[in-house]
């Protein structure tokens, strides 16, 4: 059943998008026109992955940022279409690296094309977009989105790291979330602001907002993995216990459950196995784990929303805002 909340959340979303549909139009002709390739294989595989229904909200953020700042070049379209192809790369790795078989509600691309295949042409979008950023020939834009992929690459190993270790703190899942997914959308508006030639307040205002919306995101996706149904979520229910990943739900149901339970919830992680996932789910809900991490993505939107109010007013702005919300509301 469609819950109202959700309803709500998907409409405003749609509205967003709608604001900006010819720029967004205009980022959808560029990834397409720099995903040919002779090879027939790499066209295959990224035409699916960019197929995907992904929401695509890093270069939509981009895209609302420059309009925000009154930027009233083109090379936002680049830089949103060159922020995709990263985010994509990295999907196609972290697929192979977690196993994953299940994406936006169908079966990856590893699982179709193969691990080789998933991690060469992985490789092959991101130096098309170190291509593209030549091209683009903005230093500064060049620098944040060279520095950001490095900072996604050490947020993975630290993940691989602390797989199947129950023992992690907050602070430390904290740092690989912001590694792993948040430094993108903070580039996202950060670049956006650099083309904009923003002063540096307000170039430090869309940093933040994209690192507290990025750490809205990831924090509502491991909520949802212990919460939503698999028809809804577009993935196995449970990947995050099966891949042994110390989540926060996790995190803090260890924190705050009896020994017996603790023991449970720790040999799950260690040995990633799902045969207690619905033991699981029950502790992570008596001890209002879901609670909490919903608590703390609230936060992180909150703190998002605040740095868009050194934003002039416009309808962009409020779009900004809207993404925030959307971020802690959404189900899937």
């Amino acid at each position: 059943m469609v819950t109202p909340n959700k309803i709500n959340s998907e409409n405003q979303f749609e509205l967003v998008k709608e604001l900006i549909r010819e720029d967004s139009d205009a980022v959808d002709h560029l990834i397409r026109k720099n995903l040919h390739s002779d090879v027939t294989l790499i066209s295959q595989v990224s035409e699916y992955i960019i197929n995907s229904g992904g929401k695509r909200v890093r270069p939509l953020i981009t895209l609302l940022v420059a309009k925000a700042l009154k930027y009233s070049g083109k090379d936002h379209i680049q830089t949103a279409a060159i922020i995709e192809f990263i985010h994509t790369a990295t999907l196609l790795h972290d697929d192979v690296v977690d196993e994953s078989k299940r994406r936006r509600g169908q079966d990856t691309a590893n699982i179709i094309f193969g691990n080789q295949a998933s991690v060469l042409i992985g490789d092959f979008l991101y130096s098309r977009a170190f291509q593209m950023m030549v091209k683009l020939d903005e230093m500064k834009v060049l620098r944040v989105l060279a520095d950001t992929t490095n900072t996604i690459a050490t947020g993975e190993v630290m993940q691989l790291i602390n797989i199947h270790d129950p023992n992690i703190d907050e602070e430390n899942y904290t740092q690989v979330i912001y590694r792993k997914t948040a430094c993108l959308f903070e580039a996202s508006g950060h670049a956006a602001a650099i083309l904009a030639n923003s002063d540096e307040k307000e170039r430090l205002a869309m940093i933040e907002y994209g690192k507290q919306l990025g750490i809205a995101f990831q924090l509502i996706d491991d909520a949802l993995d212990y919460s939503a149904s698999s028809e809804i979520l577009g993935k196995n229910l449970g990947d995050d216990l099966a891949e042994g990943k110390p989540t926060l739900p996790i995190i803090y149901a260890i924190k705050n459950s009896s020994q017996t339970e603790k023991n449970i919830i720790q040999k799950a992680i260690e040995n990633g196995d799902l045969t207690k996932l619905s033991i699981i789910q029950e502790i992570i809900k008596s001890t209002g784990a879901i609670k909490y991490t919903v608590m703390r993505a609230q936060q992180a939107a909150d703190r998002a929303i605040k740095a868009s109010s050194m934003l002039p007013e416009s309808s962009y702005k409020e779009a900004l805002i809207s993404i925030a919300n959307f971020a802690v509301q959404r189900q899937s």
